[in-house]
């Protein structure tokens, strides 16, 4: 497929599904904290999936980064109140305060910019970062708020509910991805020799994510999962 072809199928789906989750929550049908995080572990996927249309030539990478680019930048300017956007800030913030904006989401677009360029198809530890991220993150919040479970001796604010919920988004959601890109054949490894590692990640930013640090998990959780898929891939 023609790369700006792709690009444009690309950012139709991101936008479509954002704004999906904006109406959804406007509306009423899902609060909008729930919309917030499906954002969060839907968006990611389907942006990594749309890699394979894109043709393997030097500036693919750089044209698929700038789907997320100018989604974070419209992040930036409703979160400054240079755009004046109602549904996002609703499906967004945690609060309604569209300068909750420049925190957490904020971060996820910047994330998903220098993973898409650094390592692209090339490796598996971006996009193994990406997922741990979304379905991790996402998922930790769903279940530690529908599940009751005892607080994280360590993090009051955490549970043991969500840190299952981190564990297993992110597990499952790297887990799919690498295994259509290797039937894909983008990775010529078997797909069984990455479960120990994805497993391992999963573990560390499961840990990670735990500890007592409010609304950068979208970046401390990466840079270990980073580090270690250098290590184990």
């Amino acid at each position: 497929m023609n790369n700006f072809l792709a690009l444009v199928i690309t950012f139709a789906l991101a936008l479509a599904w954002l704004r999906l989750m904006d109406f959804a929550a406007q509306r009423g049908w899902i609060e909008s904290r729930l919309s917030r995080k499906l954002i969060h572990i839907g968006t990611g996927p389907l942006f990594v999936l749309c890699w394979l249309l894109f043709k393997n030539t030097p500036e693919a990478r750089w044209l698929a980064a700038l789907v997320p680019f100018l989604i974070t930048v419209q992040f930036a300017l409703i979160g400054l109140g240079v755009i004046k956007d109602e549904a996002s800030v609703k499906a967004m913030s945690r609060s309604g305060d569209r300068r909750e904006i420049l925190r957490g989401p904020l971060f996820y677009g910047l994330v998903f910019i220098v993973l898409t360029i650094v390592y692209w198809k090339d490796s598996p530890i971006g996009m193994t970062a990406l997922m741990l991220m979304c379905g991790g993150d996402g998922l930790a919040d769903i279940l530690g708020r529908g599940l009751k479970s005892a607080k994280l001796p360590w993090n009051n604010g955490k549970s043991w509910a969500g840190s299952l919920g981190m564990f297993l988004g992110g597990w499952v959601l790297a887990a799919f991805i690498l295994g259509i890109f290797t039937l894909a054949g983008i990775f010529r490894t078997p797909f069984a020799g990455a479960l120990a590692p994805i497993t391992i990640i999963a573990l560390a930013g499961t840990l990670v994510e735990s500890l007592p640090l409010k609304d950068v998990d979208n970046i401390t959780v990466t840079l270990a999962a980073v580090a270690l898929g250098y290590w184990l891939f």
